[in-house]
């Protein structure tokens, strides 16, 4: 009869111990199940967001390299219009020398040294040419001087004497490159106007500068 009761007992305790196992067991799978999960999850997610970083740098590159692209067109075209502009200028430089060679540029220097004179409006002035235009401005001088006292006579009613005189230092000539036309000074060189043919093309050029780009690259209007 103990002996029976004993088995029993050891039948219940080893029971219990299955079940206990059992139960640990299952348990534990579901814990490692779980986990397994959240560690799939989470490197789901740490692979897509590397994979996005990756996509956002790779378009930030491309970003980058299309500005880069685009700014280096932009800046071939710039240079580009700007020597088409400076041929523009170059080629009216090669036309004013033309004119300074034609028949009516003594004429036109006798414009230009009346107009320097009424700019300065000095009594001692000195005239500057190139060598080539010496003999002319020499010629073309007097007449100059005396349309000037009419003027400002005529203007103001007072007679002006004005001394006027052309250069007579060789090293102080024009050079070819301003392509002909006068400078007068004044106050021992303080005062200074230009009226060189390259001096007014530049002028003329700064002023119709819009007008020219207008006409040239009517893409950017």
């Amino acid at each position: 009869m103990a002996s029976d009761q004993i088995r029993q007992m050891v039948n219940f305790i080893l029971q219990e111990a299955h079940e206990k196992a059992n139960e640990i067991r299952v348990k534990t799978e579901h814990d490692f199940n779980l986990e397994k999960q959240t560690l799939v999850h989470e490197a789901k997610l740490a692979i897509q967001e590397e994979f996005a970083k990756k996509e956002k740098d790779r378009e930030v590159q491309e970003r980058i390299a299309r500005s880069a692209e685009i700014g280096e067109c932009n800046v071939k075209k710039m240079r580009m219009r700007d020597e088409l502009l400076q041929q523009l200028l170059a080629d009216a430089a090669t036309k004013l020398g033309v004119l300074a060679r034609g028949q009516n540029y003594p004429q036109l220097l006798q414009k230009l040294i009346v107009q320097g004179l009424i700019k300065i409006e000095e009594n001692d002035i000195v005239v500057y040419c190139r060598p080539d235009d010496s003999a002319t401005v020499s010629q073309v001088l007097p007449d100059a001087i005396a349309e000037y006292v009419e003027i400002m006579e005529r203007e103001s009613g007072i007679k002006l004497s004005p001394n006027v005189t052309l250069n007579d230092n060789e090293a102080k000539n024009l050079p070819d490159s301003t392509h002909g036309g006068i400078c007068l000074t004044a106050v021992a060189g303080k005062i200074v106007c230009d009226n060189t043919m390259a001096a007014r093309l530049e002028l003329v050029y700064e002023e119709l500068l819009p007008s020219i780009r207008a006409i040239l690259f009517p893409e950017d209007n």
